[in-house]
């Protein structure tokens, strides 16, 4: 079996056809750290390899699904990072290399020849929710909570796949307001499959898990591959291409920067309440002029 730091994959106790790939870093609300994405491309190419799993079911350790990128550092931080560069002036394609390579880590779920089903509980949001939606099935608690906050600053989602899996109008709905949905709204809007109690969760996934894990292996691979053909057809890889090149924008033009500041002056958590709050974000010049005024009382003296 293999052993990650970030995740664990085993196969379902009781039903051997259903691998378990487990997101496990609950003490940080399973936050995708440098290595989950990496880890997540093995897990699920090693379950592509063992013959007797037809299905992946992917689930969160702890208190939810996955809370987004760990920004403890990086968010409020000084840490230099090639997604996040500080003592150098920004490289796109330096911050586009490193995000691409995460965006098709996630997307090896989306690839897979077996089927992918995300179990979200607690929230899938930010970064999460892009894991959670290059599965193939996304089975949620009614009162679990999807999302990409970052959207109304500093973040677009690279994987894109809001507009493939709800439609345009739902997906400007979000994008454009950074809001969050419960399980209920998101079946309603056909984001997922199905929304039931938390206590249900469990068998509500392996119910559906079963059921596919029936249906021999080359027979899922080619649905799967029929179904996937016309999201490319559609241009999927282009705008994750789009998407990947303006998160690392958002992150770096005048109102990213002013986030990113406020952040390390006042700690990330006022820094999101901000951007939740509706509160208008600082932008053109207005955010500059913050951005040298706050950057001038972290010079050393």
């Amino acid at each position: 079996m293999p052993h990650f730091s970030t995740l664990s994959i085993t196969p379902d106790a009781t039903h051997p056809r259903v691998a378990r790939l487990l997101l496990n870093r609950p003490e940080r609300f399973n936050a995708i750290d440098d290595a989950m994405p990496r880890e997540i491309r093995s897990a699920v190419e090693w379950a592509n390899a063992e013959a007797e799993i037809h299905v992946i079911v992917v689930e969160g350790a702890g208190k939810g699904f996955c809370g987004g990128y760990d920004l403890s550092q990086f968010g409020a931080g000084d840490i230099d990072h090639p997604c996040q560069q500080e003592r150098a002036p920004w490289d796109p394609m330096v911050d586009y290399a490193c995000m691409k390579r995460n965006t098709d880590d996630f997307m090896s779920l989306w690839r897979s020849a077996k089927p992918t089903i995300a179990k979200v509980h607690g929230a899938a949001v930010a970064g999460g929710s892009d894991i959670a939606l290059c599965c193939d099935l996304l089975v949620m608690a009614d009162d679990a909570r999807i999302g990409y906050m970052p959207t109304r600053v500093w973040g677009c989602p690279t994987t894109a796949m809001w507009t493939y899996c709800l439609g345009p109008l739902r997906a400007k709905q979000l994008m454009f307001t950074g809001d969050v949905v419960d399980g209920r709204t998101a079946a309603a809007w056909g984001l997922a499959n199905e929304a039931v109690p938390l206590a249900a969760l469990e068998g509500a996934v392996m119910k559906l898990a079963n059921r596919i894990a029936g249906v021999p292996r080359a027979h899922l691979a080619m649905h799967k591959m029929v179904v996937n053909q016309v999201l490319l057809t559609m241009g999927l890889e282009q705008t994750q291409m789009m998407a990947t090149l303006f998160d690392g924008i958002t992150r770096h033009d005048p109102e990213g920067l002013w986030f990113r500041r406020y952040a390390q002056e006042n700690g990330f958590k006022a820094a999101v309440q901000w951007r939740d709050s509706g509160r208008a974000i600082p932008e053109g010049d207005e955010a500059r002029a913050l951005v040298r005024e706050m950057e001038a009382r972290r010079e050393p003296r």
